[in-house]
C-alpha cells in the first residue's frame, strides 16, 4: 500500500535488486623528507602525555577516559560535542527508547553531576554524525514526496554516507562507545524507518524482493527511487496474420524517438505487435512507464498461433499500481486486441518465470498449406509425406534467419504426421514437431538445406501458402 494511497522480487536477487557500491577514496602515505642522512644518530625522545593535554577548539579533552556507559565516558563524549541521538546510541541505551529522548536524559544527568560540563563542550557539530539526525525529518519528507502516487507494501531503504565520516565515527565509537553500540548507518536507517512507519503503518521494510527501493545520498540528501517491476504470465493466441510478436523498429529511422515519414512518426515498422496489443492496456491500467515481452519462442509475422496459445511473461516497468483485478486486465486486453490477439487468463508471477518460459522447449503442432509446381498424384503425395512421420531431419540455418542465427546444422524430429489433404495442386498437412523445427523449410527444403523435406519426398518444388501453429504442448 502506498504512503498516500490505499494499497509485490524469488530465491535469488535479480540484478536490478543489487545496490550500487561506491568507490573507496584513495589515501597517500606520509614519509619523512628529512631522513636522508643515514649517519645521523636518531635519538628517540620520550613523549610525555598526561591524558589531559589535547586541545580541541579551546577545550581540553580526556583521551584516556573510560568508555561509555561509565559516567566519565559519557562526560567525555559530551565534551566532544556529540548530539543527543549519538549520545544515546554509543552509550548503549535501551533500543526501546526514542534515541533523542534517551540522549537528553543522559545529558541531563551528566550536567547534574558536573554543572560546568556545558562550558567544556568543544564544538557544535556532532563529530559522529555531523548533525545528520537533525535531517531525518527532511529526509523522510523527501522520501514520502518521491513515493507519492506509487502503490507498494514492501520497501528496501539504503543510505550512502561519506567514507571519511564513517571512518571517524567508527574510530571514536570503538574507543569511547559502549560495547555493541549501534554504528551510525544502522542507527540512522532505523530512525528513518521508524519515522516512515508513523506515516504509513502498513509498509514493511525488507532486504529482498521489495516493491520499491529507496537510496538516499547522505551528503546531498538526494533521494533515488527504484520501483520494481511486476510480472504477468499468460498464453496468447494470435488470430490475425501480419503482426510481429514484439515491437519492430522502423527500417528507415531505426526506431528513433520521433520516427520519420516512412513510419508516420511512430518509429515502428508495423503499427501493432503482440507486445503492445497485450501490454499497452495493462501498462495504462497500472500506470506504468513501459513493458517488456518475454515469449516461449516466437512465430513468424505471417503465422497465426492458435489452440491454447503461446506462453509469455509480460514485464510491467515502474507501475504506480501493483494490485489489479486480473479478469479486468484480461477484458482490457481482449477489447484492445479484438480479432487480432486474445488471452484467456493472466496470473501474477515473478522474475524467475521469465527464465522458465524462455528456456522451456516444447513440441508444437502445425497445419501448413503449400502449392506444388507440377502435376501430382494425390495418393503418392500423401504416402510420401506420411512416410516422414517419426523421421529425424537435419536443418542448416535457413537463409531467411541467417543474419541473426548461428550458421550450424540442427537435428530435429518430426514427431508425427497426422493428416494430409490434397486439393488440386495444393496440399494441407497437420503434423507435430520438436521445438526449434523450421517448418516452412521442412516443406520447400530451403535449396537443400533441410534434409529430408516434403519437396524432396514428393520430387517437386513446393511453395508455402500459409502456416498456423495449432498448439504448443507446454
Amino acid at each position: 500500500m502506498g504512503i498516500d494511497e490505499p494499497k509485490e522480487l524469488e530465491n535469488e536477487l535479480d540484478e536490478e535488486d543489487q545496490w550500487q557500491l561506491y568507490a573507496s577514496a584513495e589515501y597517500g602515505s606520509n614519509y619523512d623528507a628529512d631522513s636522508d642522512d643515514e649517519d645521523t644518530e636518531v635519538v628517540e625522545e620520550e613523549i610525555w602525555f598526561d591524558g589531559d593535554d589535547f586541545e580541541m577548539d579551546g577545550g581540553n579533552l580526556d583521551w584516556d577516559a573510560p568508555p561509555c556507559p561509565a559516567p566519565l565516558g559519557i562526560a567525555h563524549v559530551i565534551k566532544l560535542g556529540v548530539c543527543d541521538c549519538c549520545l544515546s546510541r554509543i552509550s548503549g541505551s535501551s533500543p526501546d527508547k526514542v534515541a533523542i529522548d534517551a540522549g537528553k536524559e543522559l545529558r541531563g544527568k551528566a550536567y547534574d553531576r558536573d554543572p560546568e560540563l556545558v562550558s567544556k563542550i568543544s564544538q557544535e557539530i556532532c563529530p559522529l554524525c555531523e548533525n545528520l539526525f537533525d535531517d531525518v525529518e527532511n529526509i523522510v519528507s523527501r522520501v514520502i514526496d518521491s513515493l507519492s502516487g506509487f502503490e507498494f507494501s514492501t520497501l528496501q531503504f539504503g543510505i550512502h554516507l561519506p567514507k571519511d565520516l564513517i571512518q571517524e565515527e567508527d574510530r571514536i565509537r570503538s574507543k569511547f562507545g559502549a560495547q555493541g553500540s549501534l554504528p551510525l548507518k544502522g542507527a540512522l536507517v532505523r530512525s528513518i524507518h521508524e519515522r516512515i512507519a508513523k506515516e504509513n503503518m502498513d509498509v514493511v521494510f525488507v532486504k529482498e524482493r521489495p516493491d520499491v527501493m529507496v537510496l538516499v545520498d547522505g551528503l546531498t540528501l538526494r533521494v533515488d527511487v527504484d520501483v520494481r517491476p511486476v510480472f504477468l504470465y499468460g498464453r496468447y493466441r494470435k488470430i490475425a496474420r501480419g503482426i510481429p510478436q514484439t515491437r519492430w523498429p522502423c527500417r528507415s529511422c531505426r526506431g528513433r524517438e520521433n520516427g520519420c515519414e516512412s513510419c508516420n512518426g511512430t518509429g515502428l515498422q508495423y503499427p501493432d505487435s503482440v507486445q503492445d496489443l497485450i501490454g499497452e492496456p495493462i501498462r495504462s491500467a497500472l500506470g506504468a512507464s513501459d513493458t517488456s515481452f518475454h515469449g516461449m519462442g516466437r512465430e513468424d509475422i505471417d503465422v497465426r498461433c492458435l489452440g491454447s496459445g503461446r506462453p509469455f511473461v509480460l514485464e510491467i516497468k515502474h507501475p504506480s499500481i501493483r494490485d489489479y483485478k486480473l479478469q479486468d486486465l484480461v477484458q482490457l486486453v481482449n477489447e484492445n486486441g479484438a480479432e487480432r490477439v486474445e488471452v484467456d487468463e493472466l496470473s501474477w508471477c515473478n522474475r524467475p518465470k521469465v527464465n522458465e518460459v524462455k528456456s522451456s522447449r516444447s513440441d508444437k503442432s502445425y497445419t501448413i498449406r503449400f502449392r506444388v509446381d507440377s502435376e501430382i498424384d494425390s495418393e503418392l503425395v500423401s504416402d510420401s509425406i506420411l512416410s516422414l512421420s517419426g523421421t529425424e531431419i537435419s536443418q542448416e540455418t535457413p537463409k531467411r534467419v541467417s543474419h541473426r542465427r548461428a550458421d550450424k546444422v540442427r537435428k530435429r524430429r518430426i514427431v508425427s504426421v497426422d493428416s494430409v489433404a490434397v486439393e488440386g495442386d495444393e496440399v494441407e498437412v497437420t503434423l507435430r514437431c520438436e521445438a526449434g523445427t523450421y517448418v516452412k523449410e521442412l516443406v520447400h527444403s530451403d535449396e537443400g538445406r533441410t534434409v529430408p523435406s516434403f519437396s524432396g519426398a514428393i520430387g517437386a518444388e513446393c511453395e508455402v501458402i500459409w502456416l498456423d501453429v495449432e498448439d504448443i504442448h507446454y
